[in-house]
């Protein structure tokens, strides 16, 4: 198993053996429990279906609550799947915590960015915007977008303003400063994408191996 399903907890700072000060992320890493296991010859790939935070049956949806009842687990506020190699073993009712991971490891993770409503292009693009001179009516507008006679139209990918954040967005080569199994906690060496208690997708980093 490569991954697990967590929350972003808050940011805060440890000292390694040297005395250096590093700034951390903890993340709460599962536990996760196995509910699928998904197989090439009935569903033509490799994944595992792993639940995350316990939750009433009474408040999810008939077909959710009877897929975990059948699995024998559960019932779970999240699902997700993750891929698994081929041979790879787990079966409904398996623990995954994040023992999976490695102190001085590399881990990509995956998350929702803050959202930030409707912004202008100075903000959302980092333009430096107009003239800010009192006889200047454009300060912070994006100015003329228009186009000749040919094609006389804006084209597709235009910088404009528009809805920031939001968005789906993996921070990759994460160093695991710490893990500690006991507390269910992961501390990496950097910032996570989401707001504090957001959920969060965590696997092992896929360009970077591990120490």
């Amino acid at each position: 198993m490569k991954a697990l399903i967590g929350r972003k907890l808050g940011m805060t700072r440890v000292f390694d053996g040297e005395g250096r000060q590093v700034p951390v992320t903890v993340l709460q890493a599962g536990p996760c429990t196995v509910v699928q296991r998904k197989t090439a010859a009935s569903d033509g790939y490799e994944a595992a279906q792993l639940g995350f935070e316990s939750q009433k049956a009474s408040r999810l949806g008939k077909p959710v609550a009877g897929h975990c009842e059948k699995a024998g687990v559960g019932p779970f506020r999240v699902l997700r799947e993750v891929p698994l190699e081929a041979g790879e073993e787990a079966k409904a009712g398996d623990a995954v915590t994040v023992a999976i991971f490695e102190k001085g490891g590399f881990v990509d993770v995956t998350g929702i960015s803050k959202g930030r409503g409707f912004q202008g292009v100075m903000r959302r693009h980092n333009m430096s915007g107009q003239p800010m001179a009192h006889g200047h009516t454009m300060h912070r507008r994006p100015g003329s977008v228009g186009m000749r006679e040919k094609p006389g139209r804006l084209l597709k990918n235009k910088r404009l303003p528009g809805h920031m954040g939001h968005v789906r967005v993996t921070t990759q080569h994460l160093q695991a400063v710490d893990v500690r199994p006991d507390d269910h906690l992961l501390l990496v060496h950097g910032s996570v994408p989401g707001p504090v208690g957001g959920l969060v997708e965590i696997r092992r980093s896929i360009k970077k191996a591990s120490k």
